[in-house]
This record gives structure tokens, C-alpha cells and sequence, in this order.
């Protein structure tokens, strides 16, 4: 059975749309598009095959799936079930479903991928760290916390962040070498902001 990958994303996007929380300012459909995106590019850049890269992409499309009906604590484990129920439809086999959970769960944080294929998608999941959208994508994440923890203050979510920047590492060489530079920007600026 020849997979279709069309139908596959325009369902679960769609599942996501209909069903996620609108306090979901954060982990919404749109975060997981931009993960695919990420996902194909990185895996572009890493000179990875079109076989691996739909690979990637069906795991990027999965990741966070499980908002859909968890709160952000075990979330994976809910995308997992999700993507173990749809995938065989679509015709993905039990060997390749395995490496898409893989994936999604290399996906959890602290982020510890063992494959080539779960390094490509950590780095896509947190490819933002590193970009000038840091702060606004990094604003929806603050709102959507505070949404189950009013009392959060911005200056405990800096510290939260800087704690978080000083811990994560890229796994890629290409996230290494073009996303890694403006993450230390970034976390200088919350330095600055904390002081």
C-alpha cells in the first residue's frame, strides 16, 4: 500500500484545528506546520533520503498530537497512541511506525535522540531557540503556561527560559553551525532582562 501523505496531513491537521485548545497558544496546529517544515529542511540540509524525510515529516506531524486530549505532562505518549491507531490506514508498516515513535519521543524534554532521524526532528521541534522569532514564539509558550499557572510571573518565566537556553543543545550540524549563534544572542538578551 503506497502511503498518502496529502490525505494523512490534511486529516490530523485538521483533527488538531477542530480539537485543541484554544488556550493552545503555543502547541497549535500551526506550531506543528512549522515543525514539518523545519523538520524537511533540516532534513534536506542533512542530505537525508526523500524516504527518511516523510519519515520525519509523519513524526513532526504526530509530536504533539496528543494535546489534542492531555495536558502538556505526557503528551507524547498520547501523540504515540494517535499515530500507532492512524498510521496503518495510511500505509505505513509496523518497522516504520516504530521509527516515528522513536521520533516523537525524542521530541520530549530534556531532548535525547539516538538516531539521525530523532536528532533532525529535536532540532526542528526547538529550531526557534535560535531565530529572531525567540521572543515572540517564546511569548505564546508564556501564555499558554500561564493559562494553568496564573501566578507565573514574566520575570520567573525569563529564568525559566534562561535555565532552558543553558541546557539545550542542537544535534544537527547544520543547527550547530546557523541556529546555535543567535541562541547565545538570545540568551544574552534574558540575561540582561534578569539582571
Amino acid at each position: 500500500m503506497k502511503k498518502n501523505w496529502d490525505l494523512l496531513y490534511h486529516t490530523i491537521i485538521n483533527l488538531l484545528k477542530e480539537n485543541l485548545a484554544p488556550f493552545l497558544t503555543y502547541h497549535d496546529w500551526e506550531h506543528t506546520e512549522h515543525v514539518i517544515k523545519m523538520a524537511e529542511y533540516i532534513g534536506h540540509k542533512e542530505n537525508m533520503s526523500e524516504e527518511d524525510i516523510l519519515l520525519i515529516k509523519t513524526a513532526s506531524l504526530f509530536h504533539d498530537a496528543g494535546f489534542i486530549n492531555a495536558t502538556s505532562d505526557g503528551h507524547e505518549e498520547k501523540s504515540i497512541l494517535l499515530a500507532e491507531e492512524k498510521l496503518p490506514q495510511f500505509g505505513y508498516t509496523k518497522n516504520e511506525i516504530k521509527i516515528i515513535i522513536g521520533m516523537i519521543q525524542a521530541t520530549a524534554i530534556p531532548q535525547i535522540p539516538k538516531t539521525k532521524l530523532e536528532c533532525v526532528i529535536a532540532d526542528a521541534d526547538l529550531e526557534y531557540l535560535g531565530t529572531d522569532n525567540f521572543e515572540r514564539i517564546g511569548t505564546n509558550l508564556y501564555l499558554e503556561i500561564k493559562h494553568t499557572n496564573p501566578n507565573l510571573t514574566i520575570i520567573e518565566w525569563n529564568e525559566i527560559q534562561i535555565k532552558f537556553l543553558q541546557n539545550h543543545h542542537y544535534h544537527t550540524p547544520y543547527c550547530i553551525q546557523y541556529r546555535e549563534p543567535m541562541k547565545k544572542r538570545n540568551l544574552e538578551l534574558l540575561m540582561k532582562k534578569a539582571i
